[in-house]
This record gives structure tokens, sequence and C-alpha cells, in this order.
């Protein structure tokens, strides 16, 4: 969805929870498929690379190509390291309900740590126009999506974070 696309909007609350439970099925149907027909035990590795394949590439024609989005705001998410944790689970565990609750709790735990060398510079705080802002939200505003008004958009002026989840006044 919009979490993954918009580099302003893969947030530290919203994109961590919300994309790894979407993005877990697929590599694993692919997962129990290869692993009741082959006992291939990296079928959920190669779906996520296929993933990973035909998302730069709707990425690069569709954002870059037709629009001229930059790259670095548009990059999908880093899957590998998640995948292969569920690989191995199901290898060395042989079970499915092992590989379920422990497999895919280790896939949720390890996207966003996954996801860190790649965020990291776009999360920097600098200051624009008077505003406390990150680069991903200069961004955001720089290259603006027709579809998304900026009502919509969340974007935190300073560091007052309360304990719930919003920005404090």
């Amino acid at each position: 969805g919009d979490w993954d696309f918009w580099s302003d909007w893969k947030d530290r609350r919203l994109w961590v929870t919300v994309t790894p439970i979407v993005l877990v099925t697929f590599p694993a149907a692919i997962q129990a498929w290869a692993w009741e027909r082959f006992r291939n035990p990296w079928g959920a590795t190669i779906a996520v690379l296929a993933l990973l394949f035909g998302e730069w590439v709707n990425r690069y024609f569709n954002f870059w190509g037709w629009t001229y989005f930059p790259i670095n705001f548009v990059f999908p998410a880093v899957l590998v390291p998640g995948a292969i944790l569920l690989d191995t689970f199901l290898m060395l565990s042989g079970s499915y309900l092992f590989t379920a609750i422990v497999g895919g709790m280790a896939w949720g735990l390890v996207f966003y740590p996954g996801n860190w060398p790649v965020i990291a510079p776009l999360h920097v705080p600098v200051e624009y126009n008077g505003m406390l802002m990150s680069i991903a939200d200069i961004q955001g505003y720089d290259y603006v999506r027709t579809g998304t008004p900026e009502y919509i958009r969340m974007v935190e002026k300073g560091t007052l974070r309360t304990f719930g989840k919003d920005v404090a006044p």
C-alpha cells in the first residue's frame, strides 16, 4: 500500500506494523507449496526475490519513467532477511506450526532493523524554512502526489512525542 510506496510514509509506527503483516502471506504460501512438492527449504526467499524484482521494475518504470519521482523516494521494503529466517525455521523444524508462530514473529521483528540502513539517511533532521523536518518530509513537499491531499499527510513539527502514539501539540 501507500506505506511502502513513499519514503515519507515509512514511519516508525504504521509502516512497521502494516507492511510485514500484509507481505508475509505470499512468501508463506509459496514456501508451503515448495516444501510440500519438492522439500525445497527456500521457497519464501525465492518468492521475496521475485516480488522485489517486480517491485523494482514497477518503481523504476512507473515512478521514475513516467513521473520522475526519485528512486530513493519510492524504493520497496527490504524483505530478504525475514524470508531467510522463515526458510531457516521451516528447514530446521520441518513444522508448519512452529514456522508460522516463531518464523512469522521473526519475520515481523527483523523487518524494521533490516530496513534501517536504507531508511536512516532519510530520517535525518534538518531545518527547512524555520521548521524541523526530516529529509523524507522535505521530499514529500517537493514531490507532491496528485492523489494525496496535504491535510492527510502527517508531518511532525518538533520532537514532542507522547507515550500514546501521536505528536503532542
